[in-house]
């Protein structure tokens, strides 16, 4: 993967193309120091530029690079932070656009109950009094990752089953990178998925009627 050097200004068409290539590539660059390092300043730089105008979004994304760059074996996980970061802010308005009214947005929500033997982990969480969307974002999303994301909703079920929540519950998946194949999977499983369209990220509704756990 060869850097280009522009002068142009970052846009978030921008950001979102150094994230694709990032994501499609992850794998050799895990594998590769130097290559890791020139994605990380490259995606310092674009990023820089993006936020310069927003001063909290640029300290929120300094910290996360800050991260990023701590350690090599650090680097997937500091990747899909900033790929949350990109998705997280604009999915309440996305699934509003498809008549999908939640008041609640938060993220990386860590569920544990002991007693019923129940562990895991939502990467954004949006909510109202009748029903939850639990989303997880990934930045090359695969069928294995689909497949952790229902298991997890038949969790996050009988959790809420323990504790008298009778609400319905959804699922969605998010990813920079999607091959055709794993969309049709996603989409033929009940599922929403969201992916990058010019500035901003499409959610794609199930083929038929949506999941519910």
């Amino acid at each position: 993967m060869e850097a280009e050097q522009t002068a142009n200004p970052a846009t978030p068409e921008a950001v979102w193309a150094i994230l694709r290539e990032l994501a499609a590539d992850q794998r050799e660059l895990a594998a590769s120091q130097k290559e890791t390092d020139r994605a990380i300043k490259e995606t310092d730089r674009v990023i820089k530029e993006f936020t310069a105008s927003n001063a909290a979004s640029h300290r929120e994304m300094e910290r996360v690079l800050k991260e990023t760059g701590k350690r090599l074996g650090d680097f997937t996980n500091s990747f899909g932070e900033i790929v949350e970061y990109m998705v997280a802010p604009n999915l309440q308005d996305r699934f509003f656009d498809l008549g999908m009214d939640f008041q609640e947005v938060s993220k990386d929500i860590k569920i544990r109950d002991k007693k019923n033997g129940i562990a895991f982990q939502i990467d954004v969480y949006l909510q109202n009094c009748d029903t939850a969307m639990l989303v997880e974002v990934k930045a090359d999303l695969a069928i294995c990752d689909i497949n952790a994301h229902m298991e997890r909703l038949e969790k996050m079920r009988r959790y809420a089953d323990s504790r008298g929540d009778k609400r319905v519950f959804l699922g969605a998946v998010a990813g920079v990178v999607v091959k055709d194949k794993v969309r049709e999977y996603a989409l033929s499983q009940g599922l929403y998925l969201a992916e990058p369209s010019g500035e901003t990220f499409n959610i794609t509704p199930p083929h038929d009627k949506p999941k519910e756990w």
